[in-house]
């Protein structure tokens, strides 16, 4: 959703006059007023007492079953996990990741919830990741032409951040929910909203424990508006780092990246050492800046690339400018081509093998090529620019077979709105009517032949 100048003055001025709930009410009801216009459905103040007090229902829902469990069984009550759907995705580097996603309901809230927020605070100017007008484009160009690229990663990002460090957050500025007793309740409320209770690993008495704790959930809205305002003091330390080494620094998320044209700093006169080295004075640094804002380094990420090797960040090659993989625009091409010599179908063959290869860690169900490969088509030209030559061709490679194929776009529009069924009935009856075009070109042909 695009805010203008005025709706984000008016969206700023609003928060800093809220002192009840009913004002909180209002406020996330004006957003979402802004978003769906005439179609919009106002939050009432029942479902915000529900979000709001859904950890509590939680614990007295498994007070009751635990009390009661035939009972419960037999009344078939089950609870929908404090307005989440929580399941894993396996990860490329191997491992799964816990993805808590929000059920439609608490959804609506935290995008409402995450815009109020994204106009109130401004992330520091290292911050790449989730902010508004910004991408991983940006993150990777402050990078470009340096001979030393350094990356680190952090460990458990979102469910490092805890309810009560994000009430916290809320009450000093840019937000200063601390003025009066209601507005430190709003406060409570948002964290409420966002975050929920889940199995966490902390660091306590030097080994990794598990334990029940209310953090950020990866998959929520609001989880990356917030920690982009808890990480403001990192991003202040570290780039402070970075000025004082003569580096370049930028977050994307949990993807910190350092970049420079040398790899020495002169600790005392005349007495030199490596910047980018184990237990350097530059890591050890770092790491202490890092453990002081409760985050954690995830050793396997950290990665040092040097000039003359292939330069990367957030996925993006940095040697001597923004570009995308070789790999990425080779692939592209070969799925085009396929689509050119043997057609869609048989060439959606080729593409699912691929495809399940590299994205059935992640993906579930058939993938549509045309929408894939039109979404890969809109990153390269994000990357490279609209008017790059590679985009250009690829694109209209792309139109050309889109425009001599059965109507994909509009069989989408109709599987969007009217259901998967129904777009299949359209395709078939599209490909029935092709064939009987293509037999009544050859039967005129064979007339045109026998006079």
């Amino acid at each position: 959703m695009k805010i203008t100048p005025e709706q984000k003055s008016n969206i700023q001025k609003a928060f800093q006059k809220m002192n009840s709930k009913n004002d909180f009410l209002a406020l996330l009801n004006e957003v979402k007023q802004m978003e769906y216009g005439k179609k919009c459905h106002p939050f009432t103040e029942k479902q915000l007492n529900y979000y709001i007090n859904k950890d509590k229902f939680a614990s007295d829902f498994e007070v009751i079953q635990a009390l009661f469990p035939e009972e419960a069984a037999k009344k078939n009550l089950v609870h929908t996990g404090q307005g989440y759907t929580t399941f894993t995705i396996k990860k490329k580097s191997g491992g799964t990741r816990t993805i808590h996603a929000p059920q439609k309901g608490l959804k609506e809230f935290q995008k409402a919830l995450n815009t109020i927020l994204q106009n109130v605070h401004e992330p520091h100017k290292a911050a790449t990741g989730f902010v508004l007008n910004k991408s991983i484009v940006d993150n990777a160009k402050v990078h470009v032409g340096q001979l030393y690229v350094y990356n680190l990663d952090l460990k458990d990002f979102f469910p490092s951040v805890d309810k009560s460090r994000v009430w916290g957050r809320l009450l000093v500025a840019p937000f200063h929910l601390e003025n009066s007793v209601e507005r430190k309740k709003i406060a409570n409320m948002i964290a409420a909203i966002t975050c929920t209770k889940m199995e966490v690993e902390r660091y306590e008495n030097n080994a990794w424990i598990k334990k029940i704790c209310a953090v950020l959930p990866q998959g929520a809205p609001t989880s990356p508006t917030l920690t982009n305002a808890i990480c403001e003091k990192m991003d202040v330390r570290l780039a402070g780092v970075a000025k004082r080494f003569g580096l370049k620094y930028t977050r994307y998320a949990d993807d910190i990246t350092f970049s420079s044209n040398h790899n020495n700093y002169e600790v005392t006169p005349n007495n030199f050492e490596k910047i980018f080295l184990t237990n350097s004075t530059f890591d050890m640094e770092v790491r202490r800046i890092i453990a002081d804002q409760n985050f954690h380094v995830k050793e396997s990420k950290v990665r040092l690339q040097k000039e003359g090797y292939r330069q990367e960040v957030t996925g993006l090659v940095v040697n001597d400018k923004v570009n995308v993989t070789r790999r990425y625009v080779k692939q592209l091409r070969q799925w085009l081509y396929y689509w050119e010599t043997y057609g869609y179908e048989k060439a959606f063959t080729f593409f699912l093998q691929k495809y399940a290869a590299e994205k059935g860690h992640s993906k579930k169900g058939k993938p549509n090529m045309a929408m894939v490969l039109e979404g890969k088509l809109l990153y390269l030209k994000m990357v490279k620019g609209e008017l790059d030559g590679t985009y250009l061709k690829l694109k209209e490679r792309f139109d050309n077979l889109i425009d001599s194929a059965t109507p994909i776009n509009s069989i989408l529009d109709i599987w969007e709105t009217q259901g998967i069924e129904k777009a299949m009935e359209t395709y078939y009856s599209s490909k029935k009517d092709n064939k009987k075009e293509e037999k009544k070109k050859d039967k005129n042909n064979n007339v045109v032949l026998i006079i």
